[in-house]
């Protein structure tokens, strides 16, 4: 079909545009990228204006990676992100099995629980009770147990567990299988596109967490990483300050730029990489609750 004068110019003033609305947005992740991995003695000569380094340099992560501080940040992060999202993903897998089933009684009043979690919201001091009177200030499992499921995760895997056939679980219970068994080896291995796509949000979630830990983590040794990148982009006066940045941005001749974006990059790959594993799943477990027909 032959286009006319003005649809091309329309086609043409939309590539631009979108164009530079790429180059805007990519821009400043280039720009971490590239400091990241620019020589401390360049970056200082050219008082950081920098597009393209001269020398590339694995400085600023040598040194970032060899602090203890930085270490324990990546290491509870990368906790959080595996055991956290492996455990939300059974509680909230085996919580929208058993309500997909009807033979579970007082589904529905378990349904309208779940439903009220998302309407209403308990604020931030009922939350931190609990957490107190359960001995979990400064603990890991703070940042996992009050967001081990979500509300809404529940009911798109629920109406996924919906569309599995009855007659699979009752075949499977015929040959000797228990309930467990029938959760664990028809229904979970039924459900990878879901469990991708739900395992990534957690994972992301998880790997984020930044709220929860000021709230509860009073330790900075038990710091994620998220929280110790905070303190390494806004205030750079923790150097005098006995805390997790302060540790890895004292008594160094890399400047500190470099390693704030450094920490940025390390705190922002891990996620990325996640992402072609998971594509598969993921453009199946994403229509979820969409509209059939």
């Amino acid at each position: 079909m032959k286009q006319s004068i003005g649809d091309r110019i329309f086609d043409t003033a939309n590539v631009i545009v979108l164009a530079l609305v790429g180059v805007v947005t990519l821009f400043p992740l280039y720009y971490v990228f590239v400091v990241s991995f620019t020589d401390p003695a360049e970056y200082i000569q050219k008082q950081g204006y920098i597009l393209f380094p001269q020398k590339w340099t694995l400085d600023s992560y040598k040194y970032l990676l060899s602090t203890s501080a930085f270490q324990n940040a990546t290491f509870i992060s990368g906790f959080l992100a595996t055991v956290g999202t492996a455990l939300s993903l059974v509680v909230t897998a085996a919580l929208a099995y058993g309500l997909s089933r009807k033979r579970l009684q007082g589904r529905r009043i378990i349904m309208l629980m779940i439903l009220i979690t998302l309407l209403f919201s308990p604020g931030l001091i009922p939350p931190y009770l609990l957490i107190r009177d359960l001995g979990l200030i400064n603990s890991i499992w703070s940042l996992i147990v009050p967001v081990l499921t979500s509300g809404w995760y529940v009911i798109l895997m629920k109406s996924f567990f919906d569309s599995i056939p009855v007659e699979l679980e009752e075949s499977a219970v015929i040959d000797g299988s228990t309930d467990i068994g029938v959760f664990f080896r028809i229904v979970l291995p039924l459900s990878l596109p879901a469990l991708a796509a739900f395992g990534l949000f957690y994972a992301v979630a998880y790997w984020n967490t930044f709220f929860s830990a000021v709230l509860y983590i009073n330790d900075y040794a038990k710091w994620p990483l998220q929280l110790v990148l905070r303190n390494m982009l806004i205030d750079s006066s923790t150097q005098a300050g006995g805390s997790a940045a302060a540790e890895m941005m004292a008594e160094q001749n890399i400047p500190t730029e470099t390693l704030k974006m450094a920490a940025v990059v390390i705190a922002t790959v891990p996620i990325l990489c996640v992402y072609p594993f998971l594509q598969k799943h993921f453009a199946k477990g994403v229509m979820l609750g969409s509209v059939k027909g």
